[in-house]
């Protein structure tokens, strides 16, 4: 028998109506709560049930993903803070963990960040955390890590710590009813790749390998029927699929697409869900090619393939068609010029998701990847 370790969130709650019991439980944990969120309008609820529990709340809006002066703002405004509160999707529970991380530390927030920083420990334990995701894509709800951009590094790096891993996680699948299409594709595909990677990487184990195994097909059934009409019970399998990723991501690695998506998403704003889908076939055909033992891979080409309903010798190129229909742009469509992948190539010999990855890989061999994509 393989030996692992595996950590995640002290509590999870999955399952619709979940939400419901967000503000008493959050309540336990401190009166005193900093709740960062997306759209204002969405999280009113939360905050009026906060209020009804006799907690003091002060809001915190995240419009797009963190960067190093959102969170040196944010934990600024969450001094006195009890608990911290995330409504929203990856960027806005990434956002989170880094300011429970930052209120009670001594240090900057650049002396702990990876790659750009001195990649320190955090000197002191995080505020309690709470996540409450409102997509099904990352899984943040259950990593120990917030990914941080650094426009002035054209970067995206790691704030790290396993103690940044949240006190609670609740994933109700009723809040992510009705998302919009696009973002439940390229949401969707990150989930789908975050199942994948850890199945296929050098750090799987058994654990890992039991949530990845059931979710890729199911994923992928799912995410086909929700770009077809709303569905809840597909709803109910992508939130799950989402919460399988970051656990097993947390516990196994991750892979090329990943070790990519990082510097691709530090070198322009776009999606990371949306260049993790559209590196994705590209990225399990490069490695099906390279790898000593590729049969994982070529067991997740062949859950695709009966995905699709399409020949396995069809099932990558059916996936890229699928998802161009579906409206998932190239990497060129993003706006990524032959020296944005270079430089991406170049940094991601560097990225932590890489170190997993299936077969060894030049960057040349990087390049070509992106290109194709």
């Amino acid at each position: 028998m393989s030996v692992f370790a595996f950590l995640t969130a002290t509590e999870i709650l999955f399952g619709r109506g979940q939400a419901g019991h967000a503000a008493g439980r959050i309540r336990a944990l401190g009166t005193g709560v900093f709740l960062l969120h997306g759209s204002p309008a969405r999280a009113d609820w939360l905050v009026k049930a906060l209020v009804g529990q006799g907690c003091d709340v002060t809001r915190f809006v995240v419009r797009g993903e963190p960067d190093i002066a959102l969170i040196e703002a944010a934990t600024m405004a969450a001094q006195g803070a009890q608990v911290v509160v995330s409504l929203g999707g990856g960027a806005v529970i990434d956002a989170g963990k880094a300011v429970a991380a930052m209120v009670p530390a001594t240090r900057s927030l650049m002396d702990h960040l990876e790659v750009i920083g001195k990649s320190l420990p955090l000197d002191h334990a995080p505020l309690p955390f709470v996540a409450i995701p409102t997509t099904a894509g990352t899984g943040a709800e259950v990593t120990r890590n917030a990914v941080i951009g650094s426009p002035e590094h054209s970067r995206k790096v790691s704030l790290r710590d396993k103690r940044m891993l949240p006190a609670l996680a609740i994933i109700d699948p009723a809040l992510t009813d009705n998302t919009p299409k696009t973002i439940t594709l390229a949401s969707g595909l990150d989930a789908i790749t975050q199942v994948i990677e850890p199945y296929i990487c050098t750090r799987a184990n058994r654990l890992t390998d039991a949530l990845c195994h059931d979710a890729i097909p199911q994923g992928l059934r799912a995410l086909r029927r929700l770009m077809v009409n709303e569905d809840a019970q597909a709803r109910d399998d992508m939130a799950w699929v989402s919460l399988c990723g970051g656990l097993a991501l947390a516990n196994a690695g991750l892979g090329v697409i990943h070790g990519l998506a990082g510097p691709l998403g530090g070198l322009l704003p776009a999606p990371h869900g949306a260049i993790c889908g559209t590196l994705l076939p590209h990225g399990l055909a490069l490695n099906a090619a390279r790898a000593i033992d590729p049969t994982r891979i070529l067991k997740v080409i062949g859950w695709i393939a009966e995905a699709f309903e399409t020949p396995y010798e069809n099932a990558l190129p059916a996936l890229t068609k699928w998802s161009r229909q579906n409206g998932l742009p190239s990497l060129a469509q993003m706006g990524f010029t032959p020296h944005h992948l270079h430089q991406a190539a170049e940094a991601a010999a560097a990225s932590s998701s890489m170190q997993a990855n299936p077969a060894r890989l030049s960057a040349s061999d990087l390049v070509i990847l992106m290109a194709s994509a």
